[in-house]
């Protein structure tokens, strides 16, 4: 074995009812720890090598945009806390996260704010040797998106315990957590957003455009993206009015415009990806000032 030690990261998926909300958001210690166990017998099935590595999970439900975020901060939050968890170190553990007199620590307490969305992820990481880990994680990746379905001991146990209606149970890799969700905000009118969302997971050193008028034009790069700011004659100027459309009909185009603008800022917000708008005046060249 190796001195290295390395990480795979992956969450257990709760598709609720739609419209239904789960009565809460985490458990406490107690119960983290038997759903912890039976998590952990789930993937042992699916992957027996997971047994030489440690695994760590919190028992508390996140939106898809608080795990799809620059850095993965929960499940490294979670790779933080467990190395500090106490045990023998000399094998495999199950260290299982739950709430303490209603609190969670800071990175691993969900957003109150962002509950509505039908599917729940309860994030988990694997950490040990690094050839172990690099094996399970191949496999995590081969197995989970296909095969990966929760036991339904685990179901039933996460659906009564959070009080929520769960209609799947499944276990998913954050890579399948982003092509899910790459389907999703194409069905939701988002897929030219997902680009700019994909370099700040993947590739958070790279550079990545959003150029495709009437869409809002924006750039990703030094960890942030920016928006050219456009008033209408700017908008007009620059290509980004909708083909053939009358001077009578132009106000309300340019307002939905800046809506869309808008609305892409707020859900990348949501990612944790920093937003900056830059003043384009009519004038200048809008994708010189985003590349300045």
């Amino acid at each position: 074995m190796s001195d290295t030690r390395l990480s795979c990261f992956g969450a257990l998926a709760l598709e609720l009812t739609p419209g239904a909300l789960a009565g809460r958001l985490a458990l406490p210690q107690d119960q983290a720890r038997e759903l912890g166990a039976l998590v952990a017998s789930d993937l042992l099935k699916l992957v027996p090598e997971v047994a030489a590595l440690d695994l760590a999970f919190v028992a508390a439900h996140f939106d898809p945009a608080e795990l799809l975020r620059p850095g993965w901060p929960r499940h490294a939050g979670l790779v933080e806390l467990a190395q500090g968890a106490p045990g023998r170190r000399d094998e495999a553990r199950v260290i299982a996260f739950g709430s303490h007199d209603g609190r969670l620590p800071e990175v691993l307490a969900p957003d109150e704010n962002l509950v509505g969305g039908p599917l729940r992820l309860l994030p988990f990481v694997a950490v040990g040797d690094e050839a172990i880990a690099t094996t399970v994680g191949h496999a995590f990746e081969e197995r989970l998106l296909d095969t990966g379905m929760a036991g339904a001991d685990t179901a039933l146990y996460a659906q009564t315990a959070f009080g929520a209606q769960v209609e799947h149970a499944r276990y998913l890799t954050v890579h399948d957590l982003c092509a899910l969700t790459a389907v999703q905000y194409e069905h939701a009118g988002l897929k030219p957003l997902w680009p700019l969302i994909e370099a700040a997971l993947l590739a958070p050193e790279g550079e990545e455009w959003l150029d495709a008028p009437p869409e809002p034009l924006a750039r990703y790069a030094a960890q942030q993206v920016r928006f050219a700011m456009l008033d209408i004659d700017a908008w007009a100027e620059g290509g980004f009015a909708p083909a053939g459309i009358d001077a009578e009909r132009m106000p309300h185009a340019f307002d939905q415009f800046t809506m869309r603008q808008r609305q892409f800022a707020a859900v990348l917000a949501a990612h944790g990806i920093a937003v900056v708008f830059d003043h384009a005046p009519a004038g200048h060249d809008p994708r010189a000032l985003l590349r300045g």
